[in-house]
């Protein structure tokens, strides 16, 4: 199977690559691109090049989309994707796939059987509609949380959460002025409710703001270690199947 790459992080694609291997299909890898205007110079000239794309919907020069306004590429597309709710319906019609980042083994493997499918039953691509949906409105999200405080009920605006955390069985948020509030959800009911160009899941313990961060640093295993701009109790840690994902969210203008 010839597969083409259009990913502009060269890590990502590595990873994707030795990943693509491992699902014991035959495969063999055509081109690895990073931007827009290096897919439509590719695809002008190799319209017939590939059985299968895996593509990125960010990439160094745009979003992919602007790669059909002149072309339209004959191969089924599968997306890699931080997109979240809002998006996925879109990705699912006329048997396109996602993989959402970090790419998961039992779902690549799983969207090449699906391709395998999509061969036999000769399904096409509608690409106008699948545009049209991810330029849907975007969900809303929290903008503030209520805290009580002794008798008085007020809220705390997420531009003013350093970070959420837990502890046991409760969970806290953080200000930036380090004021430290219980709340009732627990982490993964307020992770849904974040925009999640501003927070980000970094382990089980912790959910932080984007302006909080001051530095991430290599570390053991090939993990980040986060330094805050404001003091943690613990080491905050980024796994390395999270790594990718965490400077992806940390580059996202």
């Amino acid at each position: 199977m010839n597969i083409l790459i259009i990913e502009d992080e060269v890590l990502a694609q590595r990873e994707l690559i030795e990943m693509l291997h491992q699902t014991g299909t035959e495969i063999n890898i055509v081109a690895c691109l990073k931007s827009v205007s290096d897919s439509i110079d590719w695809f002008t000239t190799n319209e017939n090049g590939c059985d299968l794309i895996f593509m990125d919907i960010e990439l160094a020069d745009g979003q992919c989309f602007q790669i059909f306004s002149d072309i339209t590429p004959k191969a089924p597309i599968i997306f890699l994707t931080a997109y979240h709710e809002y998006a996925i319906q879109a990705f699912k019609l006329n048997s396109i796939d996602y993989l959402l980042k970090p790419v998961d083994q039992k779902n690549l493997k799983g969207a090449l059987q699906k391709h395998e499918m999509l061969i036999q039953k000769k399904q096409t691509i509608s690409m106008q509609e699948l545009q049209v949906l991810l330029q849907s409105p975007q969900k809303e999200y929290k903008d503030r949380f209520t805290i009580k405080i002794g008798d008085v009920f007020r809220y705390v605006h997420t531009s003013e959460i350093a970070y959420f955390f837990s502890d046991a069985k409760y969970t806290y948020l953080v200000t930036y002025k380090k004021d430290k509030f219980l709340l009732d959800p627990s982490l993964n009911e307020i992770e849904v409710k974040l925009n999640p160009k501003m927070f980000f899941r970094v382990s089980r313990k912790y959910i932080i703001n984007i302006d909080a961060v001051e530095k991430a640093s290599k570390f053991f295993n090939s993990r980040l270690k986060l330094k805050l701009k404001l003091p943690v109790d613990d080491d905050i840690l980024i796994s390395r199947v999270k790594v990718i994902q965490f400077l992806d969210w940390m580059g996202n203008d």
